[in-house]
């Protein structure tokens, strides 16, 4: 390793901000004082449909992750990495104060009442992750958990999960020592702070305790695929050898989740796959008790419950409705779909995402126009009217209502101009009133302004943009910073962003580009982006981002993109489309290598996802997955700079899909854009745990891409 001198360093320095012109030269002189990783090419043949391929870095997979050859190339980039950004402007230093300026001495977390206890959170400025905290019916305030002391001896830790029983006796709660998102549940007593012998390994993290506070409720993983299949009951003081399978899933394409009525009555197993479920109740009285299918799963049926009183639910079903509607069922022996009593009929303008019922209203999570709503049915009346919000976009979602409340539930609500809140909404006034925010130093919203927009993608579909940027910005000639996901119905909202501030306020534009394969318009948005649709994904994101140029917005010489996981992937499509309408991307723990995971059900999560991105085992979906699998279709291209990061231990995508995709990108591009990888060897799917160390990743990102602006 040759290191740079500092006066060397210094020079680089000045160069870039003297010759500005001239850039990507400085950039490539500056960081060839190290050898360029280049791993071990072996090839592997890969024979499906009788169509051959040939993958010459599969051999970087271990699932042990303890091959030596492996983890030392992983360290030649992280090596490689750190040289190129020594070597250049440190912008990193000045966002990472930034972002810890806007951080206050100490920020609490909205309490949340478990039988008159409140439990919330305290995370000091100078400390990675918070201190637990509750108050009892008196107002004393103990705090049972400290998690900064785990980083005293280990360098990650997360706590999925905290979960009291009914009487406030015992804690229950889930962590994570890696990154792998396998937690361990441990039994706490919050008086004496002692824990209890008992340990659960392998769960997903959800708790849910019986009424007579002897049970605990669980979630198992399956150690290969990482697919959550058994639901499992743990008495407390026993060994979890002992602990009763209450049920095992043994479709390998169904996940598990768990949940539990807000009148505590029943925890829901639901048992899901891309395009159906059925939902089995667990009586929390009894939980030893076998659960009951409340409508068994049938092929493009999906469904969600509502407990009402005894045998009567409220059933949130996509039967003949593709955007949903609401159905109420009052028999125990006769729960099918077409005899229960229509509550809220199906509007193929608007989908509905959730149901809370409070006294005699039904509020709906609702999406319209691409925006996130709460409506609000009041089911005397047979009268609606929504909540009215007065940005431009924003995020809004049922929050905190765990706990029948009459007339009343709460709601979170942000937007990139507006900090977090939780807020109380009373149903018989119509009137919001906000109950927490987030605290920020120094931020002041009329600084910043968003627009949202259409604009139409090559086959006339309208697709929703978002824009923000400093009011002093010229927005004609700022670079800009796109940002996109587009898969498994997810939205991306206008949700605030507190680390985007700094880059904000160094000129950049942050826009959001809601392509298709996301849930923003309806389920029809999602089925345009997925399995046999999935190229206008692709499409959508190059055509919002070139629309958006023409618009007079944004520096058409410093287009940037990020995205992450699934995102990854659209980062890998779009510039294996047009490579050349990008100066930089940015691309998060990146699922790249799809073709080759989805055939091989041994990789986590691989089976779960058939419906999403579809079966190579079948030829039509193998064929049509090559078309746009990004690793599969680098070529010989001028690629912009790209910088991707990954964890060793993500769950999620596994390491080797980037590890491989950097390599054989670098192999074949034939500009000198730097082509860079950051490899946490501890951390999952999102990174490294903790506050401080989280800003000091997103920094050196927008670092990446602030040594790239011409």
């Amino acid at each position: 390793l040759h290191v740079r001198s500092r006066r060397q360093r210094q020079m680089c320095i000045r160069d870039r901000y003297k010759y500005l012109l001239i850039i990507s030269l400085t950039l490539s002189a500056c960081s060839m004082n190290i050898p360029i990783p280049s791993p071990e090419k072996i090839p592997y043949i890969l024979n499906q449909h009788d169509d051959e391929r040939v993958d010459n870095y599969y051999w970087l997979r271990d699932d042990t992750r303890s091959n030596e050859d492996m983890l030392s190339y992983l360290r030649s980039e992280n090596a490689y990495a750190d040289e190129w950004f020594s070597s250049n402007y440190d912008h990193q230093t000045e966002l990472v104060d930034s972002l810890m300026n806007q951080v206050p001495d100490e920020e609490i977390s909205f309490a949340v009442s478990n039988n008159g206890f409140s439990y919330y959170q305290k995370t000091l400025k100078t400390e990675q992750l918070p201190r637990y905290f509750r108050k009892d019916i008196n107002n004393n305030e103990i705090m049972f958990i400290d998690a900064n002391l785990k980083l005293l001896d280990q360098e990650y830790y997360s706590i999925n999960s905290i979960s009291p029983s009914y009487d406030n006796k015992l804690i229950a709660f889930a962590e994570d020592n890696n990154g792998r998102r396998e937690y361990t549940i441990k039994i706490l007593d919050p008086e004496s702070k002692s824990l209890r012998s008992e340990s659960i390994e392998g769960t997903t993290g959800t708790i849910i305790w019986a009424k007579d506070n002897k049970y605990i409720i669980y979630l198992k993983k399956d150690p290969v695929t990482l697919i959550s299949d058994s639901v499992y009951v743990h008495e407390i003081g026993s060994e979890s050898s002992e602990d009763v399978l209450l049920f095992k899933e043994m479709d390998p394409e169904f996940n598990l989740s768990l949940s539990l009525s807000r009148n505590k009555k029943y925890a829901y197993i639901n048992i899901e796959a891309t395009n159906l479920n059925e939902i089995r109740l667990i009586d929390i009285s009894n939980p030893l008790e076998n659960p009951v299918l409340y409508i068994a799963r049938s092929d493009n049926h999906l469904y969600y419950l509502e407990h009402v009183s005894d045998d009567s639910f409220l059933v949130l079903t996509n039967h003949e409705a593709p955007n949903f509607k609401v159905l109420k069922s009052i028999s125990k022996l006769n729960r099918s779909i077409e005899s229960m009593e229509t509550v809220v009929e199906h509007d193929s303008d608007i989908f509905i995402n959730n149901i809370l019922l409070s006294d005699d209203y039904l509020a709906l999570e609702i999406r319209e126009n691409g925006l996130p709503e709460i409506s609000i049915y009041n089911l005397n009346s047979k009268t609606r009217h929504k909540i009215e919000f007065s940005d431009n976009a924003y995020d809004v979602s049922f929050a905190y209502n765990k706990e029948t409340r009459d007339g009343n539930f709460y709601y979170s609500y942000s937007s990139l101009t507006t900090p977090p809140s939780i807020v109380n909404y009373d149903l018989n006034e119509s009137v919001s009133s906000t109950l927490w925010q987030k605290k920020l130093i120094g931020f002041d919203s009329s600084n910043y302004k968003d627009q949202r927009f259409f604009i139409k993608a090559r086959d006339g579909v309208d697709i929703p943009v978002i824009t923000i940027a400093h009011e002093n910005t010229n927005l004609q000639t700022a670079p800009i910073l796109f940002y996109g996901y587009g898969s498994y119905g997810i939205n991306i909202d206008a949700s605030f962003r507190s680390t985007l501030i700094p880059l904000l306020d160094k000129g950049f534009i942050f826009s959001i580009i809601n392509i298709r394969g996301g849930g923003e318009m309806g389920k029809y948005w999602y089925e345009d982006g997925r399995m046999l649709n999935k190229l206008n994904t692709f499409n959508d994101f190059n055509d919002g981002v070139k629309e958006v140029l023409k618009k007079g917005i944004g520096d058409s010489g410093n287009v940037f993109a990020r995205g992450g996981s699934a995102g990854g992937l659209l980062m890998g499509g779009i510039i294996n489309m047009e490579p050349g309408l990008y100066k930089g991307i940015l691309s998060g723990v990146p699922f790249v290598d799809v073709l080759t995971t989805m055939s091989d059900a041994s990789i986590p999560l691989t089976t779960f996802e058939y419906d999403e991105w579809g079966n190579p085992a079948i030829e039509e979906e193998y064929f049509y997955i090559k078309q746009y699998s990004p690793y599969d279709n680098i070529g010989k291209m001028n690629y912009p700079a790209v910088l991707v990061t990954s964890s060793l231990y993500d769950s999620q995508v596994q390491y080797f899909e980037p590890a491989k995709y950097i390599a054989k990108l670098r192999e074949y591009n034939q500009s000198n854009n730097p082509i860079l990888m950051k490899m946490n060897l501890i951390g999952g799917h999102g990174g490294m745990s903790g506050r401080i160390n989280q800003f000091k990743e997103i920094s050196e990102e927008y670092n990446f891409i602030l040594n790239l602006v011409d």
